[in-house]
């Protein structure tokens, strides 16, 4: 039901860290934690480090089983860069389904605020595109997950609110968040995120500015992770990628029916594209550029 307020205290959440470094197979993990060992971030030299871990839902009052785990984090040597960010996921199991379009909305009208309290990095807006008016008309006619999926590049599918983690898990995600192992800037960034929601799930209107969004919501007002620039190398690949992927495109259909290319890099022997099916699992491909066009040279398993 909607609206209906709920204490934030109250909400379950959980938090995706991405992290480099560190040795994440290594780490001891508190009960529940997981660590997606596949889920790789990108180091200063562009090979893939760290991980990202996660804790199973929890409230607020347990938030301390953030601190062990992001001391021990620490104690590895992991950190946080430009490749890394920090995704909250908020339940919203006590309005249910009626949660979504209100958030639609909240979306429409505040995430260029929260993008700005945030200090969202400009290279990381790829990752949580923004809600359009579009997106809420096409749920208003057809309420679903597929509605509230934007259809592109992987990862831009899920929005910077992204209401669509409803229909799989019960909650809301919010990605605008820098990557960090601060814990008190990752918990600043939780406690934003569960009043916002609390907040939208009372019906309750905020304003724009984003000192007094804080303001009214009780949040901090800073003290949330800092924007980090990205190195010149990458930038540049990010420019060869945005070239190449509307022409590579019709390649990627013919491999992965469905699939949407996730990302380009250069290898020894040619172009290696990973390409998401519409399970969300990649699948790597070899591609050589030969004058008369470009050709398959291998599958990838690395």
């Amino acid at each position: 039901m909607w609206p209906q307020t709920v204490d934030w205290k109250q909400l379950k959440f959980g938090v995706e860290i991405e992290f480099i470094g560190g040795k994440p197979a290594e780490l001891e993990l508190l009960p529940g934690w997981e660590m997606s060992l596949n889920e790789h971030q990108i180091d200063e030299t562009g090979i893939e480090s760290g991980s990202e871990l996660k804790p199973p839902p929890i409230l607020w009052e347990e938030r301390d089983q953030i601190r062990i785990m992001l001391s021990r984090l620490q104690a590895q040597g992991a950190t946080a860069n430009w490749s890394c960010g920090l995704h909250v996921h908020v339940g919203i199991e006590a309005w249910g389904e009626a949660m979504v379009l209100p958030l639609l909305d909240a979306a429409l009208a505040y995430q260029d605020t929260l993008k700005a309290l945030l200090q969202t990095s400009e290279h990381r807006l790829l990752f949580c595109p923004p809600v359009t008016t579009a997106i809420r008309e096409r749920f208003t006619i057809d309420p679903s997950a597929q509605a509230v999926r934007n259809h592109g590049r992987p990862q831009s599918h899920r929005f910077g609110i992204n209401v669509a983690s409803w229909f799989d898990i019960g909650t809301v995600e919010i990605r605008y968040a820098n990557g960090c192992v601060q814990v008190d800037e990752v918990l600043n960034t939780i406690e934003l995120c569960l009043r916002f929601v609390a907040a939208i799930g009372a019906g309750t209107e905020l304003p724009l500015e984003q000192a007094q969004f804080a303001a009214a919501l009780h949040a901090p007002a800073d003290g949330y992770p800092p924007s980090i620039a990205v190195p010149r190398w990458y930038e540049e690949r990010i420019w060869l990628e945005n070239m190449l992927i509307p022409i590579l495109e019709p390649i990627a259909q013919q491999l992965v029916p469905g699939g949407e290319i996730h990302n380009l890099q250069p290898v020894s022997d040619g172009l290696l594209v990973v390409i998401e099916n519409p399970d969300g699992q990649p699948q790597q491909y070899v591609l050589d550029a030969p004058a008369d066009g470009w050709q398959l040279k291998r599958k990838s398993t690395d």
